[in-house]
């Protein structure tokens, strides 16, 4: 399997720009912890915590064709579209390992949980 940073989506509404032309297509790229890090950093954030989001998306979507990087402009329908689409690519699956129990000898799936390691 070809690890995939990059995720083409099309808007369900679509951009509508000063011009009068409607943008649906792009792309969205994996966040980085330094994309975090610079919104948390950002004084808008810091301000208001609803900017959060609008900064983060405006991050990690990448032109492709003419699709402007303005999520303030965008109907609501759009901006929670890519919210949910950033989600799902940079979700971070709970890690399992196959384990085997010492007195019995069963092998079973067990869900790493950091949060109880130490």
């Amino acid at each position: 399997m070809e690890f995939q940073t990059m995720y083409p989506f099309c808007l369900p509404k679509g951009y509508l720009d000063a011009g009068g032309t409607l943008h649906r297509q792009g792309q969205m790229r994996l966040a980085t912890a330094g994309d975090e890090l610079q919104v948390l950093r950002d004084p808008r954030v810091k301000a208001d915590e609803g900017y959060l989001q609008t900064l983060l998306l405006s991050r990690v979507i990448t032109a492709q064709g003419t699709l402007p990087e303005v999520i303030e402009g965008m109907f609501v329908e759009d901006v929670r579209y890519l919210q949910r689409m950033y989600d799902a690519i940079n979700r971070c699956e709970t890690p399992t390992a196959q384990v085997t129990c010492p007195h019995c000898g069963k092998t079973f799936t067990w869900k790493v949980d950091f949060g109880s390691i130490g």
